[in-house]
């Protein structure tokens, strides 16, 4: 090793991710009933992508409707997975450890999204595992959809040992849930249907409760949101939970914003969540254009920061499908604009595109123009030190000669604990170029155009070890 004098700048840090989305096949798999090989390719093909644009993690959906596209003596498979709900991929396969196994071999973080409530999307035919036939008590008929009660301790606390379940048994990086606690309400002849939870709440006055309804439904998203945060960290520390609220807190809490009242209509008290501190990341689904003043992205932006009570991640979801719909404003450009808007707002920017399809289809050339532009560098997601804050040792590196005149750096861990990711810069022309490999990787090729280089261990919770360098 030679004297280091002049070093690259801090490695960048923004999480870049997005939802793959598997209810009614959105994302993955394209369709029902494709063959095992056909579903790892299009895995495949979703994870290249990602890798190419310099994101670093995916949020995969992994139980729309009380199952699993995942082995679970819990609850049945997916019907979008076979066609049939409660029927394996044959020949068999597990999914959810293919993608976990496929993204950690590219250095991208899987998060596994969870829907906690509802049932049942449309009518059909239910495998005898579901829980509208092995806890029917819990399950409640809306509209045309199932939903589990919140308000049933039973249905409360399957979900919760789903998710425990997951986390056991999976090496996931994240625990995901979106916005459907109790359903959007839906109207007949112009009147709200009441969401019919009138035996759970007979029981619950009948054991002394004392709130009124629409607060002892909050209370009952509330502490499912809570115990979901403990219970993951009890499990594995190193496993984040992130919350994706309806993008509005409650209207009027922000200059200007109207729209629709989360707290009122899903009793949802988004913002308690996030200043209880009751979530690693804070992803508010902000599917309006900067220029929408009704419903103002960096407007919204600002109120949920002004909320982070607790310091935890604000990195909002943005409506990346709408590109190309100019009639509401999401003209190719108004994505990469939204992501510099986080990166004027926050030391530790981030953000989740809706969804991985409109990428995959590089729709409008808007992969291209991130590719270009604001992803042209690789990014590690900003460290969790509330998680853990004790950097990897630094790593041991071996540098060879090769003959055409470039170097192989063999990496080793420096002490006993993997390393997640390797940061790498390489200078070639007085230029410094920051790349990240997978820990796995046991060695890299440095061109011999390149003059100098620096190496980093980077843990499971972000942080950095300090840097080898050499010439």
């Amino acid at each position: 090793m030679e004297s280091w004098s002049e070093e690259p700048p801090a490695a960048p840090r923004e999480f870049r991710a997005a939802w793959v989305a598997t209810v009614e096949n959105i994302d993955w798999p394209s369709k029902r009933g494709l063959s095992t090989a056909d579903q790892k390719t299009e895995i495949d093909r979703i994870l290249d992508v990602a890798a190419d644009l310099n994101m670093n993690a995916i949020v995969l959906q992994v139980r729309t409707t009380a199952d699993a596209l995942y082995a679970s003596e819990l609850e049945p498979w997916s019907l979008y997975l076979t066609g049939t709900q409660g029927v394996a991929p044959a020949p068999y396969y597990d999914p959810l450890e293919y993608w976990v196994n496929a993204a950690h071999a590219r250095g991208i973080e899987l998060h596994a999204w969870f829907n906690p409530y509802r049932a049942q999307m449309k009518p059909g035919e239910l495998a005898d595992s579901h829980v509208s036939h092995t806890m029917p008590s819990s399950v409640i008929k809306y509209d045309r959809y199932l939903w589990m009660d919140p308000g049933n301790q039973q249905a409360a606390q399957h979900s919760l040992a789903v998710f425990n379940d997951v986390v056991r048994r999976y090496d996931i990086d994240g625990v995901h849930i979106d916005d459907y606690f109790y359903p959007y309400p839906v109207t007949q002849d112009g009147e709200k249907v009441p969401f019919p939870d009138d035996a759970s709440w007979a029981q619950y006055q009948a054991g002394g409760g004392k709130l009124e309804r629409d607060d002892w439904r909050r209370k009952n998203i509330n502490d499912l949101i809570e115990q979901i945060y403990k219970t993951t960290h009890t499990i594995k520390p190193h496993v984040r939970f992130g919350i994706s609220p309806f993008g509005i807190g409650r209207p009027g809490k922000a200059p200007g914003i109207t729209g629709f009242d989360q707290y009122e209509e899903l009793y949802a008290d988004a913002a308690l969540w996030l200043n209880e501190g009751w979530c690693d990341y804070f992803t508010p689904q902000l599917y309006w254009p900067i220029a929408q003043k009704a419903q103002s992205f960096p407007v919204l932006l600002d109120y949920w920061q002004s909320e982070n009570t607790q310091s935890r991640y604000v990195w909002p979801g943005m409506y990346t499908s709408r590109v190309g719909d100019k009639n509401r404003g999401f003209e190719k450009q108004e994505i990469p604009d939204q992501i510099e808007v986080v990166r004027r707002r926050s030391e530790f920017p981030g953000h989740v595109h809706f969804s991985m399809k409109a990428l995959l289809e590089n729709r409008e050339g808007l992969a291209d123009t991130l590719k270009a532009g604001v992803y042209r560098s690789a990014a590690l997601s900003p460290a969790m030190t509330w998680l853990d804050d004790s950097p990897p040792a630094a790593p041991k590196v071996k540098t060879e000669h090769t003959a055409n005149g470039g170097r192989t750096l063999t990496l080793t861990p420096g002490d006993d604990e993997p390393v997640w990711l390797w940061g790498v810069w390489t200078r070639a022309s007085d230029k410094w170029t920051f790349t990240t490999y997978p820990g796995p990787t046991p060695s890299i090729a440095v061109a011999s155009s390149t003059t100098d280089w620096v190496v980093t261990a980077v843990d499971r919770c972000g942080n950095e070890s300090s840097r080898v360098a050499g010439q």
